[in-house]
């Protein structure tokens, strides 16, 4: 089993050159079902039933696993199942009438517009880290980037004269996402104040840099945006993320249309853009529940 499992991963490097970071999460997702296959003595491809995957999906329920995760590993095993009947190792694809997990309940958090506004002013003064954490938190609540996408981009990826920018997702897919007027500022805020503190003339092609004047990394700027989520007094735990929810959340509350939002995510499947018209569906439903007489 093993051996497909590495066959399977070098594919996905090799021929659809996955991130390093879904590379991981689906190595990780298939090893732990390798696993159960081999402690429940399942040692052949034509031995795993639907039954058996439902039994294991059971199994990461009972090790207290939430549903979004175990919805993705079952994406996970789908998708090398029809590898393995598309490269004729196997007939039979057993995940094919296996439901995903994945239940409305498990929505993705968001802050509110006053909330988002009070995080966009924490940052304080006229420091080079000032001018680059306004710039920052600016740019990821204009785009809903990725921290991936944000901490990668360069000096070259931004068009501002046309109000754009472009980034780099996963599977290194280009897509060009419209900055807005107020992230626009506050970058060339940053470009004229903050910036040239901070390179000192190294010359670093990065748009966002640390101390040292090297590119910033991805557990920096969580460290950033938690730090001045504490600053703007907001009681949950705020992630990079978080701020991708509610950008997308936001545009769909004031009229913008799914394929947009879609398209600016940088999402291949609009069904993965459609949980957040289950989060305004609900917050509606909270607020009628609140606010009608016979709610």
């Amino acid at each position: 089993m093993n051996h497909y499992l590495d066959h399977y991963l070098n594919y996905l490097t090799v021929e659809r050159g996955l991130a390093n970071n879904t590379l991981d999460a689906y190595g990780r997702d298939l090893a732990r079902y390798l696993d159960y296959l081999e402690k429940h003595q399942i040692a052949t491809l034509e031995s795993i039933t639907p039954a058996v995957v439902l039994r294991f999906l059971s199994h990461l329920k009972k090790t207290g696993l939430s549903a979004r995760s175990r919805a993705r590993s079952l994406a996970a095993l789908k998708t090398f199942h029809k590898f393995l009947v598309r490269e004729k190792i196997t007939k039979d694809n057993p995940t094919d009438q296996v439901v995903s997990p994945k239940s409305l309940s498990a929505l993705p958090h968001t802050l509110s517009p006053l909330e988002v506004d009070n995080l966009l002013a924490s940052p304080k003064g006229e420091t080079p880290l000032a001018w680059r954490d306004r710039a920052m938190l600016e740019i990821i609540y204009a785009t809903g980037l990725r921290v991936s996408e944000l901490v990668s981009l360069r000096l070259s990826d931004l068009q501002m004269d046309v109000g754009y920018l472009t980034a780099f997702g996963k599977r290194s897919k280009q897509r060009i996402v419209p900055l807005g007027e107020t992230a626009i500022i506050s970058i060339r805020e940053y470009l004229h104040y903050g910036r040239p503190g901070l390179d000192k003339d190294r010359g670093s092609h990065f748009l966002f840099l640390n101390r040292s004047g090297e590119g910033l990394t991805r557990q920096g700027f969580w460290k950033i945006i938690k730090r001045r989520g504490l600053e703007a007094g907001i009681r949950q735990s705020i992630t990079p993320h978080i701020m991708r929810h509610s950008f997308a959340t936001h545009l769909l509350e004031n009229g913008a249309d799914l394929r947009s939002v879609q398209a600016m995510l940088g999402h291949a499947d609009i069904s993965t853009t459609q949980i957040y018209t289950h989060v305004t569906r609900e917050r509606l439903r909270k607020m009628h529940a609140q606010h009608h007489p016979r709610g």
